[in-house]
C-alpha cells in the first residue's frame, strides 16, 4: 500500500487549499489513479487500523439496496449515522434512519423513464457470465435526476468491468476523495466487491483500478496525515469469502473474513459532513 502513502504525501507537497461546502478548507490535485492487483493480497490500508466489518457491512447494505440506516445499523455499522442525522438532510426525510436514493438504491433500483425499475447489479453480472467481452458492463450512482433526493450525493459514482484471461478487473472513478478518512474504505470495499462478482460470476479475480478526481486531505486532518506518513505498510492480509456461495445477494457478514490482517494503531479523525 505504498502508493497510498505517496499520494498522501504528494497532495500534502503539491496541492491546492480550498474551500467546500462543509467549511473545512482542503488541499487537493485533481486525478490520480491507484491500481491494485488482487494476487498480491487483499488492498487494505496496514499504517493505520482499518474497521473492515464496517466495510463489509457497508456493502452488504448497498447491495441490499436499502435506503435505511438502521439495517446498516444493525450489522454494528455506524459510518452513515451523521448523514441521517445532518440538519440539511432531515427535513427530506421519508422515515426515521431514512438517506433516500443513496448508493444501493440506485445500484438495485433505478427509475426508467416509464416509471418501472432497472437492477443495474444483478444486469451486469448476467453480462459478464454471459458476453463477458462487454465494453458496456457499467454500474452508475450517479442520477443528475435524484441528487436532491439523497443525503449525501455518490463519491464513487460509477464502476465498470473487464474480463480478459479468466480474470475480472474493476475500475471505479469517485469525484470526491477524502485521502485520510474515505479512500482507505473505498480502496477494501472495492477491492471486496470485485472479490464477490468474481466469485459469483466463476473468475479469478483481477486488478481493481481507482480513478480519483478531486484528491484531497481536509486541513484538520494534517497531523493525522503526517503521522500516518512515519509509518511503515506491512505486508497485505488475504480475503476467504464463502466457497459456497454463489449468489451476490446471499453473502453475509459470516462469509467475508480477512486473514493475516496487521496494522499499526487507529489514528481517530473526524469526518466533515
Amino acid at each position: 500500500m505504498r502508493q497510498y502513502l505517496d499520494l498522501l504525501d504528494k497532495v500534502m507537497r503539491e496541492g491546492v487549499d480550498k474551500p467546500n461546502r462543509t467549511g473545512i478548507d482542503t488541499r487537493a490535485i485533481f486525478l490520480e489513479t491507484m491500481r491494485f492487483n488482487l494476487a498480491d493480497g487483499f488492498p487494505i490500508i496496514t499504517t493505520k487500523k482499518v474497521n473492515f466489518d464496517a466495510v463489509a457491512a457497508e456493502l452488504l447494505w448497498f447491495i441490499s439496496g436499502s435506503r435505511d440506516v438502521r439495517e446498516l445499523q444493525k450489522m454494528g455499522c455506524h459510518i452513515w449515522d451523521e448523514n441521517a442525522e445532518a440538519d440539511y438532510w432531515k427535513p427530506h426525510a421519508q422515515f426515521a434512519g431514512d438517506l433516500g436514493r443513496v448508493y444501493g438504491v440506485q445500484w438495485r433500483h433505478w427509475r426508467t423513464a416509464d416509471g418501472k425499475e432497472f437492477d443495474q447489479l444483478a444486469d451486469v453480472i448476467t453480462r459478464i457470465k454471459k458476453t463477458p467481452n462487454d465494453r458496456r458492463l457499467i454500474v452508475t450512482a450517479w442520477n443528475p435526476g435524484e441528487l436532491t433526493e439523497m443525503a449525501l450525493p455518490p463519491c464513487h459514482m460509477f464502476f465498470q468491468f473487464f474480463v480478459a484471461n479468466g480474470k475480472l478487473s474493476l475500475s471505479m472513478y469517485q469525484r470526491s476523495c477524502d485521502m485520510f478518512l474515505g479512500v482507505p474504505f473505498n480502496i477494501s470495499s472495492y477491492a471486496l466487491l470485485l472479490s464477490m462478482i468474481a466469485q459469483v460470476t466463476n473468475l479469478e479475480p483481477g486488478e481493481f483500478v481507482h480513478v480519483l478526481a478531486d484528491t484531497h486531505i481536509y486541513h484538520n486532518h494534517f497531523d493525522q496525515v503526517r503521522e500516518q506518513l512515519t509509518r511503515t505498510p506491512k505486508s497485505l492480509p488475504q480475503l476467504w469469502l464463502n466457497p459456497e456461495v454463489h449468489d451476490i445477494d446471499s453473502f453475509t457478514m459470516a462469509d467475508i473474513r480477512l486473514d493475516g490482517y496487521q496494522h499499526d494503531p487507529f489514528i481517530k479523525a473526524k469526518m466533515a459532513v
